[in-house]
């Protein structure tokens, strides 16, 4: 893959911070009791995450030292347009059930743009990025690495769409007009969290939603959708990272999914 000018090196920068990380969660998630019978006690995945964070700081301090830095975890550090943003453990329930499906997002914001995204979700044996202007990539390395594009996909009726629960919707008063949505779709499927929105960077899936999502849950996902020529926005039309929630499409669809999740004119 051919990597922009200026952002290259942050990268890169991001590849090598998430091997590390990698190394480390997959330690922990091995470690793990998987047979769970009552609510699973979610410490040890706290100090997966904690231990994962610190990791990724150490690196930045020390190769992005003028950057500043803000985590899931721990309080923000340091001053700038150039800001990296983490979540180091994305899936947490999945994480400490055993269920493969969880990721560490790492992004950078460069002024109010966020210009590198990374997705690493080593259970899965998978990684997604993108650098503004560089397309959007997956595969296990930079040097092995296939270009993404969404779906062509330009009805509601032909659409996939995936979406991590019922209830959040619920607690936000927008059940009602999911639920239409679903009802217009071609199928739908809770691939939850991160995977829903890669799978419509890679075509796979069409549409994706969630009704409240924090900064560090979203940026990293934005310049992998849209540089694989999708939209990401808020359920309202907010594009990017910071409008509270998300909705992610192949474009095409943006509009029409829009008009139910969000018919307030």
């Amino acid at each position: 893959m051919s990597l922009r000018p200026g952002y290259d090196d942050d990268l890169r920068l991001a590849h090598v911070m998430a091997d590390q990380v990698d190394s480390l969660t997959m330690s922990r998630f091995k470690a793990q009791d998987l047979r769970v019978e009552t609510k699973p006690d979610l410490t040890p995945v706290s100090d997966a995450d904690r231990a994962a964070e610190e990791l990724i700081r150490g690196q930045l301090s020390r190769a992005r030292s003028r950057d500043a830095v803000q985590g899931e975890e721990m309080p923000d550090t340091g001053h700038g347009p150039r800001r990296w943003v983490v979540d180091p453990i994305d899936g947490t329930k999945n994480f400490v059930r055993g269920v493969p499906v969880w990721a560490t997002l790492i992004a950078l914001i460069d002024g109010d743009e966020v210009v590198v995204g990374l997705v690493s979700a080593p259970a899965l044996g998978r990684r997604w990025w993108a650098a503004q202007g560089s397309g959007a990539w997956t595969g296990r390395s930079l040097a092995s690495a296939t270009r993404m594009q969404v779906s062509g996909v330009d009805r509601l009726e032909d659409a996939s769409l995936s979406y991590s629960s019922l209830t959040g919707w619920e607690e936000h008063g927008g059940l009602d007009r999911f639920l239409d949505l679903t009802r217009r779709v071609w199928r739908t499927r809770a691939y939850g969290d991160f995977w829903s929105h890669v799978l419509v960077a890679e075509g796979a899936v069409d549409l994706s939603a969630e009704p409240e999502l924090a900064l560090h849950d979203m940026a990293a996902l934005v310049p992998i959708v849209t540089e694989a020529g999708g939209r990401f926005t808020s359920v309202r039309g907010v594009p990017g990272p910071f409008g509270g929630s998300a909705l992610v499409s192949n474009g095409l669809l943006h509009e029409q999914a829009l008009e139910l999740l969000d018919p307030m004119p």
